[in-house]
This record gives structure tokens, sequence and C-alpha cells, in this order.
């Protein structure tokens, strides 16, 4: 019996006019105007609104050549919901309004057997958005390609967890049919987030803050999980996906295929000026075969 994920944030999130979202992917892809390659094995790209972060996601996902790709692992974080470990879907369909993505549930029933990753309710699932906001894109991006996904939530992990995970994982990097999605907005600043880090040398706040983002970019495109940490404990940046950023570095780490995370698109919500503003950033990277 199939076990459905709806599509909770359509028509809030993103519209739910299957024809009004169609169009605006292939608008958001054709204005990047990337050129596909099969070298791209992953993307970093952002999970906001789409009226705010869509257009930035098109630099991660219009890299995608869907030809020889059979399988998605979709790298996400936890919002609303409290592990240390990583959890897996429950669901055996991912709906989107422009079509339905079967997960591919013998990789789950493998990655179940290794004994570290628990499992998250229907409930947890529909609530969370940050691997939701990346399924319309990969629906549209392999229309016409049968691909199944495998959905993980990335909990609160260690320092530790992240590299036993990360390790856990990289033997499916070696797969050329495989492609990660991973999740994950850059700085969120101002006082309704708690952060407001401020270098006054770059005179405009919005400055500063693409200057910190920037720093952390540069770290993740060296693919030094460790020195990514220590970024985050310097600075305290607040990036929501930096436990599925980190674990995808370690799975870059121990994985035989050398691959190369390139940033391609860095924009802001808004342009903060004074200390009463407040922006969210959006990075897209794809990630590519180092030939």
């Amino acid at each position: 019996m199939e076990i459905f994920r709806r599509a909770s944030h359509a028509g809030s999130w993103y519209t739910d006019d299957p024809k009004e979202l169609a169009e605006e992917l292939d608008g958001w892809l054709m204005e990047a105007g990337l050129p596909k390659s099969s070298d791209v094995r992953g993307v970093i790209a952002p999970h906001a609104g789409y009226s705010y972060s869509g257009r930035a996601a098109a630099y991660a996902f219009g890299n995608i050549d869907p030809t020889n790709i059979s399988r998605v692992f979709l790298l996400g974080p936890s919002h609303h919901y409290y592990t240390p470990k990583c959890a897996l879907s429950t669901a055996t369909v991912y709906k989107t309004p422009i079509g339905d993505l079967p997960i591919d549930l013998e990789v789950i029933e493998e990655l179940k057997a290794t004994g570290k990753f628990e499992s998250m309710n229907l409930r947890v699932d529909e609530a969370e958005h940050s691997m939701e906001m990346h399924l319309p894109y990969l629906a549209k991006v392999f229309e016409g390609h049968p691909v199944k996904v495998v959905p993980i939530l990335v909990g609160a992990l260690s320092a530790e967890n992240e590299a036993m995970y990360g390790k856990l994982l990289a033997k499916y990097i070696d797969d050329p049919q495989n492609f990660f999605s991973v999740s994950s907005d850059f700085c969120h600043w101002g006082s309704r987030f708690n952060y407001m880090h401020y270098d006054k040398k770059y005179n405009a706040i919005h400055k500063s803050i693409e200057a910190l983002d920037k720093i952390g970019m540069d770290i993740i495109e060296t693919g030094d999980a460790d020195a990514f940490k220590e970024y985050l404990s310097e600075y305290d940046n607040t990036i929501c996906g930096r436990h599925p950023i980190s674990v995808f570095l370690h799975m870059l780490r121990n994985s035989t295929t050398r691959i190369k995370i390139k940033f391609l698109r860095y924009e802001q919500s808004s342009k903060c000026k004074t200390t009463r503003d407040s922006s969210v950033s959006y990075a897209s990277a794809a990630a590519k075969v180092d030939a």
C-alpha cells in the first residue's frame, strides 16, 4: 500500500497550480541558462518560499543532466523536530503538483539495517519544508526520466556523528547513478533571528553579511569539513543546513570519486541597511567530478 507524503507547503510556500509552477520553474531554469553536465553529481540549494529563493535555486538544479541518474538522495535539516540522529521517511511516495517522486524503499531498508537511523512519521515529514522545497525542481528536471528519491532528515548532529554518517553514505557517491540534493539557506540576519554579526569595515550591513557568507562558501568549496566546523564555531553564522552540508563534506572526503563543490549564485532576500532590517541569504552550488 502506498503511503503518500502530501505537498504540504504547496499553495503557501509555492503555487499549487501545476501549469503555473511548471512555467515558473522553466522560466528560472532558462534564465539561469546553465549547461547540463553529467559530471554534476550533487547540489547545495536553498529551501525558502519560491518568491524568495526560487530564482537562486535554479542555479543549482539547472546543472543537472538527468540522463544517467536513477536515484536522488535528499539531505535536509530539521527545523521543528529534534533528533540527534538522521531520520528516514516512512512514506513511499513524495507528491508534488507537477508529478510524484517514488521513494527508493530498497535503499531505505539498506540504511535502516545499519541501525544508525531513526524513522520519522508522516506528521514530522509533512511539517518539514527543507526537502519539500527541492522536490518540484527535481520533478521538473527529471521529467520523462524515471527517478527515485531517498529523503534523509538530518538532525542536530555532533561532529562525530556528522563524520559517521558521512563515512556511511560515502559509498553511494561512487555510483554515478546516484545524485545528492543538499538543502540549506545561508545567513539569517536580524533581531528576529537573534543574530546580528556586523563587521563595520564593510560599511553596509548587507555587505558584511555577504562577506561572512562568502568566507563559509569558500571553505565549503575546499571540501574541508573541519575548517567548516571551525568557521561555524567562530562566527556562529546561522546556516540552517550546517549539518547536511557537513555530512556531505564528510561523504566527499570518504568517497573514491573526487568531487569539487563550486558556488554559482548568491542572493539575499533583502539588503539590510539598519539594525531594524532582516534578511536571509541563499547560495546555490554544484558538486562536480574533478577530472
